[in-house]
């Protein structure tokens, strides 16, 4: 697991924190829950490739 992957999933947190706040706080409540949930789904985007290794080293260690 590098660095870079961790320093990209914090930035898009926090991007979509704000983003979200600024939303809710303009009364956007609705935008602001699908801005979160997309949020959601990018950063898990991001973290398919690394499960997917993660997955196969289990394998490979159970021998399944």
């Amino acid at each position: 697991m590098d660095i870079s992957l961790i320093l990209r999933v914090g930035g898009a947190g926090f991007l979509v924190s704000i983003i979200c706040q600024i939303l809710s706080r303009t009364g956007r409540d609705e935008q602001a829950l699908l801005v979160s949930i997309s949020g959601i789904v990018l950063i898990l985007l991001m973290l398919v490739g690394q499960l997917g290794e993660l997955i196969g080293a289990v394998r490979s260690v159970f021998g399944l």
